[in-house]
């Protein structure tokens, strides 16, 4: 593989696939349905399916990566469906008392609600996988936005804690599984040589949700109670539908000559041929699942792949206690004497400290120097991450939690900012999606168990000071595995490299099957052409 250089004189740049073994991001089906037109600048990325001649023009079926043109309006989408659905779970927390009183439940059953949202949130990435290679990006974030939307609009008529884990937790839940996923996946077609400015700023819809999710939740709750505000949070959700609308797929090139519309071919009729047609259809499909569910879960990798299987092994027991203080701050807050609006503003802090911090943050660590560090500096955010979380057992006066809250802020975005760079750089990018699949299925059974644990911990101690302090302790202790493994592991690659030979460059952001070669301009082509006349 030839990685691209930071010359300014080059053009353009085209992503060439081995026809050989293709990836699997190009599985999106977003890359193979017709129609419409594609805003391109001549001097932005082309990423190019297909096989086709080194150093050759784009050939007939390449599909052109703007990384601009309608891609920030794509950009704009995401940072919207990221905003509505990855901070949603953490504002739950607003209700907690609510719904404590409503069912009289206890801690642990009531903070099941906000663990399954998580967990199915992450659980069902390879599902969504199928969905996408099935029908296209767009049509699967307005699925989730129709679940997540209907979800909470169910949640608001339960009778019991226990329908609330059905309609709130795995309907809602799946919603968002498949908006978010849908949306990043989409994103990363429409931006080839901005992707890392892309994702980054695609980062800031989390902090944006955590910003003004929580203010108005607690304005909902304050007029209309817990289910005028789960109603009313439905509605706000069918948003991501329209935000899915915009996501408009990419489209092979045209070949010139190439009708716009392809001719449709006769069906034969219907009676008893369109009744088998659909039968195998659903077979197709359940075919689909099935090859996506087993593409997309990378045990082998698991089991080949040290530092895979180290980074895994860190984030799952990390994600035990990473989000379970964001379910448990405002409670905690509220239960000390503080005005619930109070408790929600830190929340709020939370969220800007995250939209002010992470665009600095991805363009820092994307310097040269900090190539080959990132892991370290991942670890170390884990580390202050985790210690902060023994500032709250020191009170719960309004002043210490804005410190907790900014402490946590600030660690909170370099490892948002990290993790799936670290990732990528633990396995090579033909890899990435079957790796990603795995870790968030992993994910999913800590974040399940997490809160329920903690509040089972607070229901038998009757104080918040032990929890805070078991998420003090996994947390830290995530980061700690982390550095010392990577470390010991980087020590053995060096020992192990043959003298005089360099070690291979894991930092990729591109396959290993992946060439890049410019693109001739259109004052190239014409240049060429009166050259050739």
């Amino acid at each position: 593989m030839t990685q691209r250089n930071g010359d300014s004189g080059t053009r353009g740049r085209s992503l060439q696939m081995d026809s050989s073994g293709a990836p699997e991001q190009a599985n999106c089906k977003d890359q193979e349905l017709e129609g419409g037109n594609i805003n391109r600048d001549p001097e932005e990325g082309v990423e190019k399916v297909g096989g086709g001649p080194q150093g050759s023009a784009p050939m007939p079926g390449a599909v052109v990566a703007p990384d601009g043109g309608w891609g920030w309006v794509v950009l704009a989408a995401t940072i919207l469906v990221l905003a509505l659905t990855l901070a949603f779970p953490s504002c739950v927390g607003i209700f907690y008392t609510d719904l404590q009183k409503e069912f009289q439940a206890t801690n642990s059953q009531t903070s099941w609600v906000p663990s399954i949202m998580t967990s199915v949130l992450h659980a069902g990435g390879p599902f969504c996988s199928a969905l996408v290679e099935r029908f296209g990006c767009r049509a699967t974030v307005m699925l989730g936005g129709v679940l997540s939307g209907f979800g909470m609009a169910a949640s608001s008529f339960t009778n019991s804690i226990t329908e609330l884990y059905i309609t709130a937790g795995i309907i809602t839940g799946l919603g968002f599984c498949f908006s978010f996923q849908a949306a990043v996946t989409i994103l990363g077609h429409y931006f080839v040589r901005r992707r890392t400015f892309a994702n980054a700023m695609s980062s800031t819809g989390t902090a944006l949700g955590l910003c003004t999710l929580p203010i108005l939740g607690h304005y909902l709750n304050t007029e209309l109670g817990w289910r005028g505000s789960f109603l009313v949070l439905g509605a706000l959700l069918l948003n991501c539908c329209v935000c899915g609308a915009l996501m408009r797929p990419l489209v092979p090139r045209r070949p010139r000559g190439q009708p716009l519309m392809p001719l449709k071919q006769p069906d034969g009729g219907g009676g008893e041929g369109g009744t088998r047609q659909n039968k195998s259809r659903g077979r197709a499909l359940c075919a689909s699942l099935g090859a996506s569910l087993r593409k997309h879960m990378a045990f082998d990798l698991f089991l080949t792949n040290l530092h895979y299987r180290v980074f895994s092994i860190g984030i799952t027991w990390m994600m035990l206690g990473f989000v379970v203080p964001l379910v448990y701050l405002v409670p905690y807050a509220t239960d000390n004497g503080m005005e619930r609006s109070e408790a929600a503003l830190l929340l709020s802090i939370l969220g800007i400290i995250n939209i002010i911090v992470r665009p600095p943050i991805g363009l820092l660590f994307n310097l040269p120097w900090f190539k080959g560090r990132h892991i370290y500096v991942f670890s170390s955010a884990l580390l202050v991450n985790g210690l902060s979380n023994s500032i709250c057992c020191l009170g719960a006066d309004f002043l210490v939690l804005v410190v907790y809250v900014v402490m946590y802020g600030l660690s909170m975005s370099v490892v948002g900012s990290l993790m799936f760079t670290v990732l990528m750089q633990t396995v090579d990018m033909s890899a990435f999606p079957s790796a990603l699949g795995l870790l968030a299925v992993m994910e999913s059974f800590t974040l399940l168990i997490g809160p329920p644990l903690a509040g089972i911990l607070v229901d038998r101690t009757g104080q918040y000071f032990h929890m805070f302090l078991v998420c003090s302790f996994v947390v830290a202790s995530s980061g700690l595995y982390l550095m010392v493994s990577f470390y010991v592991l980087g020590q053995r690659d060096k020992k192990s490299a043959p003298k005089g030979q360099p070690l291979a460059v894991t930092d990729q952001d591109v396959s290993t099957q992946c060439q890049y070669s410019s693109v001739p301009t259109d004052g190239a082509k014409t240049q060429s052409e009166d050259h050739s006349a």
